[in-house]
């Protein structure tokens, strides 16, 4: 797969976003054999003597922001505490589909997810044998400041929005606008089959739109990489996109200052919220992934991590456990 998909109207580089740096990343490519998939990050929760590995952890998003490693660690530490001899945990990066797929291969014991119908279709085949919400990230529909689709954050449902985006992008494919002026109206996709992809899909569908079947919408940009260079490519190329609120407050405010925020998920905006449940393997590498599980959901354990857990002066998720 391309590491930089676009139609032959779109720009063919983004200089601040180097090949080195996109092939540095465990993408969509990723090995499929246990001997050739390797951790993105290895955490030992301050211990340096820790040397076993007994916790393999799948994740996209969650994993860039540092929420994997917060949960590693104070796991560890937990741990520890307990008379649990130091040990280490992993990280795969993964996006939904591809940690469910890590899950069922056994190269993970636990994948931590975001989207509803794959998880059920993984515990009913057999390859996850738990299931628990851990926390709520929130998705942002984001765009440039210039704001090209006229998108109104006061009176705009994200259907309007939706609309908005297909509406202006076909107009300015037959008439493109002047550049001086503002850039055309594009979005783009991460295209990639993450919970991200999914629930961007699901917004053009419920408008009636299917800009990725053939033939291609030219405004329709296919950029499959993780949330952070997603987010820094829209960015650099004045265009819609659907994020996270966890990606949103970990980017550099050189990203974001370019970005507006046109709608968040919310009460008011239910079809933004993004979930996200743990799952277990059906035969984990090491007993302390069940242990892990029942540890993510407690108060004292994973939920005071998720409740502290602030990035630029924000806490980005939600628990999943009120107390």
């Amino acid at each position: 797969m391309s590491h930089f998909i676009v139609h032959s109207d779109a720009l063919t580089s983004i200089p601040s976003i180097t090949h080195h740096r996109l092939l540095s990343s465990t993408g969509p490519t990723a090995a499929t054999h246990a001997s050739t998939l390797v951790p993105q990050e290895t955490y030992d929760g301050g211990f340096p003597d820790a040397q076993v590995v007994r916790l393999r952890v799948g994740n996209g998003g969650a994993g860039q922001s540092g929420l994997i490693k917060a949960f590693a660690d104070a796991f560890i530490q937990d741990q520890v505490a307990q008379g649990v001899p130091p040990f280490k945990v992993e990280w795969y990066l993964g996006d939904t589909t591809q940690s469910l797929q890590y899950l069922a291969a056994k190269y993970i014991d636990v994948a931590l997810t975001y989207n509803e119908a794959a998880e059920l279709a993984s515990v009913r085949s057999g390859a996850a044998v738990d299931r628990e919400l851990v926390f709520l990230d929130h998705f942002y529909l984001v765009g440039p400041t210039v704001n090209p689709a006229n998108l109104s954050v006061e009176n705009d449902r994200t259907s309007d929005m939706f609309n908005k985006i297909v509406a202006c992008g076909n107009a300015d494919v037959a008439i493109p606008p002047d550049p001086e002026v503002r850039p055309p109206t594009r979005f783009l996709s991460r295209f990639d089959k993450s919970a991200t992809n999914i629930k961007e899909s699901q917004q053009f569908i419920a408008i009636g739109q299917v800009p990725w079947a053939l033939s291609y919408s030219a405004w329709y940009h296919q950029y499959p990489q993780f949330p952070l260079q997603a987010l820094e490519a829209a960015s650099v190329l004045s265009e819609y996109t659907l994020t996270d609120r966890g990606t949103w407050l970990s980017s550099p405010t050189n990203v974001t200052s370019q970005l507006t925020i046109f709608k968040a998920g919310s009460d008011e905006n239910p079809e933004l919220y993004n979930p996200c449940n743990a799952l277990l393997s059906e035969e984990p590498e090491d007993e302390i992934a069940r242990t892990f599980m029942d540890w993510l959901v407690a108060l004292d354990g994973g939920q005071k991590v998720v409740s502290n857990f602030v990035k630029h002066g924000e806490v980005l998720y939600t628990p999943a456990v009120i107390p």
